[in-house]
């Protein structure tokens, strides 16, 4: 884990500018979830709208939208491809997301361009010097 001031990064995932971040996992599915820097930025979660499964998304996406007592915020999907699975946990505890961001996935994703769409994020290392100038 890298810490970055008040915030974790945890290592061995890929990360967007848009503070989403990225896991492969060993079948070739990807996870997909909020860093810590967003859900301290989102504060207490209220709700999470979690995307249809089948639903198709393409890099960039609105996947899904997340409620807090602050404000209604989106998660953009970090790479395309198809909604496979949700974490269903969020629909009645929304604040697991708060608890442990790294843990508690929102999505996962079977990609279609994963190759070359992970060459567009960011490893663990940059994502922290990202956070660093912001």
């Amino acid at each position: 884990m890298i810490e970055v001031g008040e915030y974790k990064v945890k290592e061995g995932l890929y990360y967007t500018k848009d503070h989403e971040w990225a896991q492969v996992l060993e079948d070739g599915t990807v996870l997909v979830g909020i860093s810590d820097y967003a859900q301290k930025e989102l504060g207490d979660l209220a709700y999470v709208e979690l995307p249809e499964v089948g639903k198709e998304v393409s890099k960039g996406d609105v996947l899904c939208e997340l409620e807090s007592v602050k404000a209604v915020s989106e998660v953009y999907a970090p790479v395309s491809g198809e909604v496979v699975e949700v974490n269903e946990e969020l629909e009645d505890s929304p604040e697991l997301i708060n608890e442990d961001p790294y843990e508690n996935w929102i999505a996962k994703l079977k990609p279609s361009n994963l190759d070359e769409e992970l060459k567009e994020l960011m490893d663990a290392k940059a994502y922290a010097e990202y956070l660093e100038s912001l």
